[in-house]
């Protein structure tokens, strides 16, 4: 009988194609928080706003002001409860802002 260690079952990587779906899908949820915010603020709001990344479920945005990052943190709940009803499943949990 072998023995597999320890550090190469913790350590298994996900395959290629799982890989680019999971990019896929965070380029989804980037495209329609793009949009979102376009229908929630304008576009000329929206031009002060730009979702920059999502990892661990947690969607970064940047803002160019820090009167606009309070109106976002204001309307959080919103934002993800669309951003995920457009991706068809929960993929967005919270919002991070950089000012």
């Amino acid at each position: 009988m072998s023995f597999t260690p320890i550090g190469n079952t913790l350590y298994i990587k996900d395959s290629p194609e799982d890989q680019a779906k999971k990019q896929l899908e965070a380029a989804q949820v980037l495209e329609h928080a793009d949009n979102t915010i376009i229908e929630l603020f304008g576009k000329e709001k929206a031009y002060h706003i730009r979702p920059l990344f999502l990892k661990n479920r947690t969607l970064t945005i940047s803002c160019a002001t820090s009167l606009v990052a309070q109106e976002i943190r204001d309307r959080q709940a919103e934002i993800v409860d669309k951003i995920n009803e457009k991706m068809g499943k929960k993929e967005v949990d919270s919002i991070r802002y950089l000012a």
